[in-house]
């Protein structure tokens, strides 16, 4: 019998023993080879792009041979101004991309021996730079959409003569909030956040090819779908999951990681944070075939060609330490 991916050796090219055992220097290694893929790991200066540098080996810094000015590994990265040892962000990193179904802060710190501040901000930084893979990316040929809202649970009260009917608007939650995703058959995935999953009609026109087949539910916002994309395809889901070849099986793929990350990890979700959260379980659903060493270097990857977090840098000094 056939097994799962995960199941087999393949998916296994990582551990964190190994990262370990390599020790900081090893680990820092890994970070040059990945910021600086096209000169093997040689530093280029981020001002001037100039080749020749002096290494400062005291400090892991260099100087460029050209303007002079002074740069590590992480400067201009999500990471600059790190403090965390290079081992511990390869370590960080590997536990996020096992973590196939959500990571939550409080379990990165206590693997990490961090605190929940440290933690909650480093698996934030690392969710944006995620995220930055598909930013502006399209869609085209097959194209399944639709919605789920997440966050925002109101507790009923103790006693029944108290409790409030919480399918009523008014006594919704604001942190409420729909994630519309757009995923193409054999391709990306794309998500956002909105109030209202009609929102996703307009976004479907600016990201999706014309010419592409688009997949929806029986949501009667959806019809509008049928004149932009004439080749629009509807699945009734009280009839059927699939009928020739009309679903939207892999968007609810998507929504089961989604939803089993917030409930089973989270926990709780803020509105405000939402559309991190949606961009990882979208990346790793994109990502789940691949090896967990290939996803780490990509990971890291990312964070090397992602700049300085303004949303994240100094996070807890804004938001009260």
């Amino acid at each position: 019998m056939a097994s799962h991916f995960l199941l087999s050796s393949a998916a296994r090219t990582l551990s964190l023993k190994a990262i370990y055992k390599g020790g900081e220097d090893a680990a820092y290694q890994t970070f040059k080879r990945l910021r600086w893929p096209l000169t093997d790991g040689e530093p280029v200066c981020p001002a001037c792009g100039c080749l020749d540098h002096y290494d400062i080996s005291t400090r892991r810094r260099f100087k460029c041979a050209g303007c002079g000015k002074q740069f590590s590994v992480t400067s201009g990265t999500i990471f600059a101004s790190r403090k965390l040892a290079f081992t511990d962000l390869c370590a960080a990193v590997a536990i996020f991309v096992n973590a196939v179904k959500g990571l939550s802060a409080l379990q990165l710190g206590r693997d990490l021996d961090v605190s929940y501040k440290t933690a909650f901000v480093l698996a934030h930084k690392l969710r944006e730079a995620l995220s930055a893979e598909t930013a502006g990316h399209g869609l085209e040929g097959e194209v399944e959409i639709d919605g789920a809202y997440f966050g925002g649970v109101v507790r009923p009260e103790n006693r029944k003569e108290d409790r409030k009917d919480r399918r009523l608007k008014a006594n919704l939650s604001a942190e409420r909030r729909v994630v519309i995703v757009m995923r193409q058959r054999k391709g990306r995935t794309l998500t956002f956040i909105a109030k209202r999953e009609a929102e996703g009609v307009a976004l479907a026109e600016q990201h999706v090819a014309h010419g592409s087949k688009v997949y929806a539910d029986e949501a009667t916002h959806w019809d509008e779908l049928e004149a932009k994309f004439p080749d629009a395809g509807r699945i009734n889901h009280s009839e059927a999951y699939s009928a020739d070849g009309a679903n939207t099986n892999q968007a609810e793929s998507f929504f089961a990681r989604l939803r089993r990350m917030v409930a089973g990890q989270h926990h709780f979700v803020t509105a405000r944070y939402l559309h991190q959260y949606a961009a990882e379980a979208a990346w790793k659903e994109d990502n789940r075939r691949l090896p967990n060493g290939e996803a780490f270097n990509r990971t890291i990857g990312l964070t090397m060609a992602s700049p300085v977090s303004r949303s994240w840098k100094g996070y807890w000094q804004r938001h009260g330490a």
